[in-house]
Protein backbone atom coordinates (compact mmCIF):
# COMPACT_ATOMS: atom_id res chain seq x y z
CA UNK A 1 0.00 0.00 0.00
CA UNK A 2 2.78 2.65 0.79
CA UNK A 3 4.38 1.45 -2.47
CA UNK A 4 1.01 2.76 -4.10
CA UNK A 5 1.20 6.14 -2.09
CA UNK A 6 -0.71 5.44 0.52
CA UNK A 7 0.12 6.55 4.06
CA UNK A 8 0.01 3.97 6.87
CA UNK A 9 -0.31 4.64 10.34
CA UNK A 10 0.33 1.58 12.13
CA UNK A 11 -1.99 0.76 15.37
CA UNK A 12 -1.03 -1.78 17.95
CA UNK A 13 -1.20 -1.71 22.03
CA UNK A 14 2.22 -0.96 22.01
CA UNK A 15 2.31 1.43 19.77
CA UNK A 16 4.89 0.15 17.87
CA UNK A 17 6.72 1.88 14.64
CA UNK A 18 6.22 -0.19 11.37
CA UNK A 19 8.11 0.09 8.36
CA UNK A 20 9.33 3.44 9.98
CA UNK A 21 5.81 4.81 10.38
CA UNK A 22 4.87 5.68 13.65
CA UNK A 23 2.57 3.59 15.56
CA UNK A 24 -0.50 4.58 17.94
CA UNK A 25 -2.13 2.82 20.50
CA UNK A 26 -5.72 2.83 19.55
CA UNK A 27 -7.18 4.44 16.58
CA UNK A 28 -8.89 7.44 18.39
CA UNK A 29 -4.93 8.69 19.00
CA UNK A 30 -4.49 9.10 15.23
CA UNK A 31 -3.75 12.86 14.99
CA UNK A 32 -4.99 13.29 11.18
CA UNK A 33 -8.42 11.95 9.21
CA UNK A 34 -8.47 8.29 8.36
CA UNK A 35 -9.71 7.17 5.23
CA UNK A 36 -9.56 3.65 5.66
CA UNK A 37 -9.13 1.09 8.96
CA UNK A 38 -7.72 -1.84 7.37
CA UNK A 39 -7.74 -5.26 9.83
CA UNK A 40 -5.12 -6.98 10.25
CA UNK A 41 -6.40 -8.96 13.32
CA UNK A 42 -8.84 -11.70 14.39
CA UNK A 43 -12.75 -11.90 13.82
CA UNK A 44 -13.42 -11.54 16.98
CA UNK A 45 -11.85 -8.48 17.31
CA UNK A 46 -13.40 -7.03 14.88
CA UNK A 47 -16.54 -5.86 15.86
CA UNK A 48 -15.42 -3.22 19.05
CA UNK A 49 -12.63 -2.15 16.02
CA UNK A 50 -15.67 -1.17 14.18
CA UNK A 51 -17.17 0.64 15.89
CA UNK A 52 -14.06 3.11 16.90
CA UNK A 53 -13.51 3.09 12.81
CA UNK A 54 -16.65 4.68 12.90
CA UNK A 55 -16.86 7.00 15.80
CA UNK A 56 -13.25 8.27 14.20
CA UNK A 57 -15.55 9.26 10.94
CA UNK A 58 -13.38 6.74 8.93
CA UNK A 59 -14.63 6.21 5.12
CA UNK A 60 -14.16 2.37 5.04
CA UNK A 61 -12.94 -0.49 6.31
CA UNK A 62 -10.97 -3.34 5.04
CA UNK A 63 -11.17 -6.83 6.63
CA UNK A 64 -8.31 -8.92 5.23
CA UNK A 65 -8.57 -12.57 3.93
CA UNK A 66 -9.96 -14.58 6.50
CA UNK A 67 -11.08 -12.11 8.48
CA UNK A 68 -14.82 -12.37 8.27
CA UNK A 69 -17.81 -10.95 10.49
CA UNK A 70 -20.53 -10.13 8.33
CA UNK A 71 -22.69 -8.06 11.27
CA UNK A 72 -19.74 -5.53 11.94
CA UNK A 73 -19.50 -5.24 7.89
CA UNK A 74 -23.49 -4.47 7.77
CA UNK A 75 -23.21 -2.11 11.17
CA UNK A 76 -20.07 -0.34 8.76
CA UNK A 77 -22.17 0.32 6.22
CA UNK A 78 -25.11 1.57 7.85
CA UNK A 79 -23.11 4.39 9.31
CA UNK A 80 -22.16 5.44 5.88
CA UNK A 81 -19.01 3.46 4.93
CA UNK A 82 -17.58 1.66 2.33
CA UNK A 83 -16.95 -2.20 3.96
CA UNK A 84 -14.59 -4.71 2.30
CA UNK A 85 -14.42 -8.03 3.58
CA UNK A 86 -11.80 -11.55 3.78
CA UNK A 87 -9.53 -9.56 0.54
CA UNK A 88 -6.39 -8.01 0.13
CA UNK A 89 -5.51 -4.82 -0.97
CA UNK A 90 -1.86 -6.36 -2.30
CA UNK A 91 -3.90 -8.52 -4.91
CA UNK A 92 -6.80 -6.53 -5.71
CA UNK A 93 -4.44 -3.73 -6.95
CA UNK A 94 -2.89 -6.56 -8.54
CA UNK A 95 -5.69 -7.22 -10.96
CA UNK A 96 -5.46 -3.43 -11.97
Amino acid sequence: MKQKGHTIIPVHPKAETVHGEKGYATLEEIPVNVDVVDFFINSELVSRNVDRAIAIGAKAIWLQLGVIDQESVQRAEQAGLTAIMDRCPAIEYGKR
